[in-house]
């Protein structure tokens, strides 16, 4: 029994030894075929179709008008203070006395009290009829001494004591004293009156109907009005675009006087038009820029002012017309990145160009180098795209779209035909069919 049980059980070692080696040896052979055949993965070649939509603009040479920007504040012509040169009481100001208030040349702002000043006037009128009496009377008694001397001198020389001269000149002097006195009070009547020097406009008052002012009192700051003046920095890179007028010692002025539109949005769209009247001797010592003036004449007319008049002290931006190109390549500055380069669109793909510009403003540039007349300069805004991209240009993609047939338009057609036949036929066929029911029935 122990024997039988012995010879069971070498069968059935025998029989886990093939299985593990068959085991083993089908892994061996597994790891054999995935070694020399490792995954591979599918791989496409790049779409060769356009992957966007950009909107171009095909470069030609132009005549192009420089316009150079720059900015300032409204100064007058001419600012002064008015002051009261008498002492008085204010009895009378003009209508126009008043901040804001215009006024022409030779208008009487301010009448003071003038009582105290003509009687001096008159004082000193009678001090200078007393003085012509005692020159007359000192004349007649130089010509009494000169008959005596005549008389009695017996041919000699008289000295001056004799016939007066001293005497004489002393009553000259105190006519001429009369004289100035008489000036000084008429003048002081005449400055009761508180004359416009010129045409302009109230900036600011400090007086009033009754107030009692002394002399050398601030009355008043006013400004002229026949023109205003604005303060412009120019870059430096602009000064080249520019004929500025300049003014040399021997030959005088030169250059243009260009025109200029400065524009306002403090009180809604305000627009004037001027012109640049000079430009400054020195260059600015904290700005290192060169400033010109621009004037606008007749500031405060109806008929100059592209809306409310201008102020003083107003911020302006300015458009200087510069030097007139001919035959250059201008595009918009939203096209150029980072000041450098830009993309064109080549044989329908996405290039990048680097170029230089000869000169830029916030909204146009020159290109000096780097692009060509007949390029396709994208317009389009684009982010962080590669060289060499696929590319449709708008007009063009929609164009093709327009050409091209629909061809599911016309196969939903044919369709709708094979139907609508096929229905006719059974139509025709069930006609039939019930013709010949009727027929056989009859």
């Amino acid at each position: 029994m122990s024997q039988n049980t012995q010879f069971a059980a070498k069968p059935s070692t025998k029989k886990k030894i093939i299985i593990l080696a068959v085991i083993i040896g089908v892994t061996v052979l597994l790891s054999t075929i995935i070694t020399k055949n490792p995954p591979q993965s599918k791989r496409f070649k790049p779409s060769k179709s356009s992957q966007m939509t950009v909107v171009t603009k095909r470069l030609t040479p132009q005549h192009y008008q420089v316009i150079v920007e720059s900015f300032g504040t409204v100064k007058p012509r001419t600012q002064s203070i008015l002051f009261s040169q008498v002492s008085g009481q204010i009895n009378e100001v003009s209508m126009q006395f008043r901040d804001g208030g215009f006024f022409e040349q030779g208008d009487v702002l301010v009448q003071l009290d003038d009582r105290d000043h003509k009687s001096e006037v008159k004082v000193s009128q009678a001090n200078l009829l007393s003085a012509n009496q005692v020159l007359l009377e000192e004349r007649a008694r130089v010509s009494q001494a000169q008959a005596d001397w005549k008389r009695l001198g017996n041919g000699k020389t008289a000295s001056a004591l004799v016939l007066r001269k001293p005497q004489l000149e002393a009553a000259k002097a105190k006519v001429l004293s009369a004289q100035a006195q008489l000036d000084k009070a008429e003048l002081a009547l005449e400055r009761t009156k508180i004359i416009a020097p010129y045409a302009g406009r109230i900036l600011k008052k400090q007086v009033d109907l009754g107030q009692v002012v002394s002399a050398n009192t601030q009355l008043a700051s006013i400004f002229a009005v026949d023109y205003v003046e604005i303060r412009l920095p120019i870059k430096n890179k602009d000064l080249a675009l520019i004929n500025l007028p300049e003014e040399y010692r021997d030959i005088g002025e030169q250059g243009n006087k260009n025109n200029v539109k400065l524009t306002s949005d403090l009180m809604g769209h305000q627009e004037w038009r001027g012109k640049i009247i000079r430009t400054e001797s020195a260059i600015d010592e904290q700005s290192q820029q060169l400033y010109v003036v621009a004037q606008i004449n007749r500031p405060y007319d109806a008929t100059t002012s592209r809306g409310s008049p201008i102020k003083i002290g107003q911020y302006v931006t300015a458009e200087i017309e510069g030097l007139a190109l001919t035959s250059e390549l201008v595009i918009p500055s939203s096209a150029i990145y980072q000041g450098s380069y830009v993309y064109i669109v080549e044989k329908g793909l996405l290039m990048r160009k680097e170029i230089t510009l000869g000169w830029q403003n916030g909204k146009q540039a020159i290109v000096k180098s780097g692009l060509v007349a007949g390029d396709e300069l994208v317009l389009t805004s684009l982010g962080q795209v590669s060289s060499g991209t696929p590319v449709s240009i708008e007009g063009q993609t929609r164009d093709r779209k327009k050409n091209k047939p629909n061809n599911k338009r016309n196969n939903k057609g044919k369709k709708n035909r094979d139907k609508k036949g096929k229905a006719s036929r059974e139509k025709i066929v069930r006609q039939k069919g019930t013709q010949q029911a009727k027929g056989e029935s009859l």
